[in-house]
């Protein structure tokens, strides 16, 4: 099938590699894992993500909606704060909901009292490599740091989460993380029945140590008598979607430029967020080197620089790698550019073409 570019194409077969992970990580610790919404909400795919996966986990109402209307299975609702009107449309459907604070749980508690509630925990520990990613930054919002507060309220909850990593390659620095929040929190862990360790754990990352990781999960769960749940996002997607462009224009500003008719800015703005470069296949015998921008007037939209083995004509295509993660999620109309249809090679080998967006889709997306 010829599909117009830009688009992003889900490889079902690629994503299949990664709930296989999860499958044994659950046979072997007994974890559950529940998908991040808010990295990854494309529910063509949910079908089968969800024979593999134990259900949802989400950051807001719509997204708890998606997870409970187009995944199914478990529904956890979790948000840095709720208003009100989500909180009594969520205890219609969601199976657990996790507060961020015990403001927010005593606030609510005699809405909710009789549901699965937890409390998001900040352990003041976490790994991420970048400060607009780490929860536990001086000044964090993200989980209660007071563990005289958490004691005082344990019979108001079931559950505790901590989520304190970001692309955590590190499996023994997970293993000090465990045990120092073993001991941290002994009292508490013994009295609830389960525990979220959040996302943010990269174990479908090549050369992850998956069988320390399940000894982890397990020593942990039989210790503490809880139920362990993660919330994998990215390692639940992880290169299983590329961006597919074309090149609109070749220039030179003392270095050559490919301009495509994408844009970092509007169909991959994590990467700009945190200043990295988008990901490309290394191509054999590449001599030819170019900066690989977006077409948008912002200066700085530039997915990166990159070798090629022949040299870029308009026409050409440029695919991008691992392309799933916070970017459907986070595309938007900046400029007005045609946004990447959406596409997913399924595991027969057919593709289909999913979503495709208009002009319509645009306007009535303003008012």
């Amino acid at each position: 099938m010829k599909i117009r570019t830009p688009y992003y194409l889900i490889e079902e077969k690629k994503l299949l590699e990664n709930m296989k992970k999860i499958a044994y990580i659950r046979e072997q610790s007994g974890a559950k894992f529940v998908l991040a919404l808010k990295c990854f909400s494309t529910w063509c795919v949910f079908p089968l993500m969800s024979k593999y996966m134990n259900g949802t986990t989400s950051s807001a109402l719509y997204e708890a909606k998606l997870g409970y209307e187009k995944f199914g299975k478990e529904v956890h609702a979790y948000s840095v704060a709720y208003p009100k009107e989500e909180i009594l449309e969520l205890k219609k459907f969601a199976d657990k909901i996790i507060f961020n604070s015990i403001s927010q749980l005593k606030r609510f508690y005699p809405i909710v009292k009789n549901k699965n509630l937890g409390i998001r925990v900040n352990p003041k520990i976490s790994y991420s490599h970048f400060d607009l990613a780490d929860p536990a930054r001086k000044y964090s919002r993200l989980g209660v740091t007071d563990k005289k507060e958490i004691l005082s309220n344990l019979d108001k909850i079931d559950g505790l989460m901590f989520h304190f990593n970001c692309e955590n390659e590190d499996v023994d620095f997970l293993e000090k993380s465990f045990n120092y929040i073993g001991k941290q929190y002994d009292t508490a862990l013994k009295k609830v029945s389960w525990v979220s360790f959040g996302g943010g754990i990269y174990f479908t990352k090549a050369g992850y140590n998956i069988e320390k990781f399940c000894k982890i999960l397990k020593d942990f769960s039989k210790k503490y008598k809880v139920q362990i749940f993660l919330e994998p996002g990215e390692s639940s997607i992880t290169m299983s979607a590329k961006l597919v462009t074309s090149v609109l224009d070749i220039t030179k500003n003392k270095k050559n430029i490919a301009v495509i008719d994408s844009s970092i800015e509007a169909h991959m703005l994590d990467l700009l967020t945190y200043h990295t470069p988008a990901k490309m296949a290394k191509q054999k015998n590449a001599k030819y080197e170019y900066i690989v921008a977006g077409r948008t007037c912002l200066a700085g939209d530039i997915f990166g620089t990159y070798k090629f083995s022949k040299p870029l004509k308009v026409g050409d295509k440029i695919e991008f790698e691992d392309a799933a993660g916070y970017s459907m999620v986070k595309m938007n109309w900046f400029n007005g550019v045609q946004m990447p249809s959406i596409a997913v090679k399924r595991l027969n080998g057919k593709v289909e073409l999913i979503r495709s967006f208009t002009y319509k889709d645009f306007i009535n997306n303003l008012s």
